[in-house]
This record gives C-alpha cells, structure tokens and sequence, in this order.
C-alpha cells in the first residue's frame, strides 16, 4: 500500500486544530428548514418571478445571456467549465463557443470559475464570490447593510447577501453588461455609473418597467412596494431572484444528511471517510459545520489559468507580448488590501462537491480525486501541474484607436495568439508561479492512496440531486430562453 506524504483538506499550518477525541461530537446538527432565509415557507409569487428573471436575457445588456447561462440546472447551478466565456458566445457548457464576427466575439474569459448556489441561501452565508466582495456590513459601515464594490453606492431594501450579490453580475462586460458601445447599459458600466440615474441598475428596471407581464408579477410578488410601473427597482428583481435561487437550491437530503437525521444511509466506505474528515485527516477544521465550509479565506497554493484579474505588476508578459496586462489574481487582497491576504480564496462548501467540478477558484482541476490530491501536497502539485487546453476562442474582440475615438475590432490571428498565452502564464513562469506557492498554508501529513479513496466516497456521500427546479418554457420578455 503506497504511502502519500501530504496535507488534509483545507488544514492550514496557522489554522490547523487537533482532531476531536470524537468523531460523533464534531459531526454537525442536521440542517433544518430555520438555517434558510424564509425558514421554509415559500412565498409562491415571489419565487416564481425569480425563476423567470433567473432564465430571461433581459437582464443582460445585449439580451443574449441569462443567470442561467452560467448557472444552469442542467449543469447543476454553475457552467461546468473551467473558465466560462461570457457576453458575445452561444450555447451552454462545454458546447458554449463564440463565433467569429464582431457581435460573437469575447473580450477575454471570464476569469474565475462560476461556482456552484447550492445551498448558498442558508442564513449562514453571509459572504459571496470567490473573495468575499459582497458581504454583510457587521459594522454599520453603510446604510444598505451590505459591504459591496459600490460601497456607498449601493442601495438599501436587499433582503441578504445572496440578494446583494446578484446585483453585480448585470454590471460585469464581460458576464452580462457587454462592452462600450454595444447597448445604453454598457455604456453606462464603462462610465462607472452602475447606481446612479441612467446607470445599469436603473436602465435594467426599466425594460421590466416596460413589460406588461413583469408589472403584473412585480405587483402580486411585493404588493406593498410595487403599486405601479414606476416602482420596480432592480433591487425587487434581486430579491426576487435570491429568492427563488434560496429554495431551487437547497441541497440537505444527502446519504451524510440522512446519517445525521438517525438512519443507515452511508456506505463503508463513506463511512471511513467521515471518520476521517472529522477525525484523523482535521478536514473540518476548515470545510466546518453543516455545509462544511468555514466561510473564512486561506491560500492553498492552487494553480492560477486563464487571464486573471489584472493584479500585480510584474510586466514580463507585456514585454513577451506586447500586450499591456498583469494576468496575477490576488484573491481577497483585493478586497481588503492587505498583503497577507494574497492568493487567499474562500473555503468552498462542499455540499454537492461532486457535481459542482471543475474545481479551484479558476477551475483548475476537472477531477474530485485530483483537486484533493492538490490538497495533500499543494506546493508540488503546483510546480508539476500542467494547463490543459481552455475552450478555443474563435474570435477575439479589442478597441482600438480610430482617431479620437475608439472602435471595436477582431484581433489578428497573430495578436489573438500572443493575446491567449495570458491562459498559461502565471502557471509557467517560474517567480509568479514561486509567489503562489510560498503563500500556501496547508502543512504536510500522511494519508494511504485507500484512505484518499474513503475520502472522496464521503465527499460523494454529500450529493443531494432531490431538488432540480424547472426551465420555463417562455419568459415574459419573449427572448428565447434556451442558449
């Protein structure tokens, strides 16, 4: 039986805790309907009104990509890729492709993996994306309640951090909004007007303002709020929106959650497994109580692709290319500032983990066996990773200098190639690749290949596919709601 010199699941050398004396007392409570925002009633207009501006491309600004696009039931709540390609491609999943024409085209990537919803409208969520930059204001910083990029900015009446972030993929060029030029609210974006007149949030209230069915749904769904057209504000869109993600995505009727509830339901396996998560291995230490996530940020050394966001300023790629960008993602450093933070990424809940791959904040490893393997021996699984191919890129939009103006053009064949060498580049050169992994916290120890084995059955034991919410087959926009 081989032995593996490695690191447990999320077990940090500053945060790691000796495993309990029992592993019965470091097993969670089962969830219960009281952990969900709505404490399991649903309020059937709301949710429903959700739905369909969950699936209709109205949000977006060139009314060709819904939530769904990037977050489909189908692909159980994310896109099933690595890297999505947002604004200007067609299709879902693997089979999403730009064209090669100017309205088809992408501008780059998006940069970071879409992750799974499930189970994110638990009370207990109070921080999302990847990096926490939407957060619940435990301070009494801003009056909205909510620490966003907006800051002061933004608005007041979201119901909870799950509907404050979905405020913010309608803003991205890249995920929704499309790019300068192209429609009244990426135009908008690019002024930096999100929350003020005429900015995006206001110009998405008004195309629902402007549909007959939505008025009327917007008005049964907050009766108190919304007397008329005039009163809808993107902020009722994304309350509704949450609301309906809240109870399309509970995932709780798991092999592990029918074992806490008193009945057989975990195999050997599984079952060796859960010994060692909460025992021996110290997983739960960080991937921690009832849907195993911490909800706190650690740097795990994990493989950077794709374009990054434009962090740092090591301008080897600019020379190499001649294309000006930093293609490093700091991770919660650029929300908080602070250096000690670099590379940091928040510990995913692990609810449905199986079905929720590729894996990693960027979508690096594509196998459940893989990304835990990362995890035992992170700094080496790091040097000997390699990037597999991403998604090809037909077509690959630029602005370029037409006089004073600006214009949207197709790069060259050459310039796109020397353009997508930024997919691979943090990985393959050496110092970005060095600053990665001597950020890494997870400190090494010793497991068998069969308990790695027991590991990843516990890990399938957290699979809850009960739930599966429907597609409509129309939404009130008229747009077509299948990509």
């Amino acid at each position: 039986m081989k032995t593996l010199i490695c690191a447990t699941l999320s077990i940090t050398a500053a945060h790691a805790l000796p495993a309990s004396d029992s592993v019965s007392d470091a097993l969670p409570a089962p969830v219960v309907d009281t952990d969900f925002h709505g404490e399991g009633v649903r309020d059937e207009a709301v949710v429903e009104l959700g739905r369909l501006l969950f699936f209709d491309k109205v949000l977006s600004g060139n009314k060709n990509i819904s939530c769904a696009t990037c977050h489909h039931p189908e692909l159980n709540s994310a896109d099933g890729v690595s890297l999505g390609l947002g604004e200007g491609a067609q299709g879902l999943g693997d089979d999403r492709r730009t064209g090669r024409s100017l309205t088809e085209g992408v501008y780059e990537r998006v940069p970071r993996n879409a992750p799974g919803l499930f189970n994110l409208g638990a009370k207990e969520f109070t921080r999302m994306f990847h990096d926490g930059r939407v957060e619940v204001d435990e301070h009494g910083y801003y009056e909205s309640g909510f620490i966003t990029p907006a800051r002061w900015k933004f608005p007041v009446g979201l119901n909870h951090a799950l509907a404050a972030q979905a405020m913010f993929p309608v803003t991205s060029p890249t995920e929704m909004s499309g790019n300068k030029g192209e429609n009244e609210i990426a135009d908008a974006r690019s002024l930096n007007n999100v929350s003020g007149p005429n900015g995006v949030w206001e110009l998405l209230a008004r195309r629902l303002q402007s549909i007959p069915e939505y008025v009327e749904r917007f008005r049964s769904a907050f009766p108190e709020a919304v007397k008329t057209a005039d009163d809808i504000t993107y902020v009722h869109a994304a309350n509704a929106i949450a609301a309906f993600e809240v109870e399309a995505f509970r995932a709780d009727r798991s092999p592990f959650d029918r074992h806490l509830r008193g009945e057989e339901a975990l195999g050997e396996e599984a079952r060796r497994g859960m010994e060692l998560f909460y025992g021996k291995a110290g997983c739960h230490t960080c991937h921690a109580g009832k849907f195993q996530t911490d909800h706190d940020f650690h740097a795990i050394a994990m493989p950077q692709i794709g374009p990054g966001k434009s962090d740092g300023w090591n301008a080897d790629y600019w020379r190499a290319t001649g294309l000006k960008a930093f293609p490093e993602d700091f991770g919660r450093e650029r929300v908080t500032a602070r250096e000690e933070d670099r590379y940091k990424f928040r510990t995913p809940s692990l609810r449905n983990v199986e079905l929720t791959g590729p894996w990693g904040h960027d979508g690096a490893y594509e196998d459940l066996e893989a990304v835990v393997r990362h995890h035992l021996d992170p700094e080496s699984s790091l040097h000997e990773y390699e990037v597999r191919a991403l998604p090809p890129i037909e077509a690959v939009v630029e602005l370029v200098a037409d006089g004073p103006r600006l214009s949207r053009a197709i790069m060259s064949a050459d310039r796109a190639e020397r353009y997508l060498r930024r997919d691979t580049w943090v990985q393959s050169h050496d110092e970005l690749r060095g600053a990665i992994a001597e950020a890494n916290e997870l400190a090494p120890s010793e497991l068998t290949d069969d308990e790695v084995g027991d590991l990843v059955a516990f890990l399938h034991s957290l699979t809850d596919t009960s739930r599966a919410p429907v597609v409509p087959e129309r939404v009130p926009s008229g747009l077509p709601v299948s990509d």
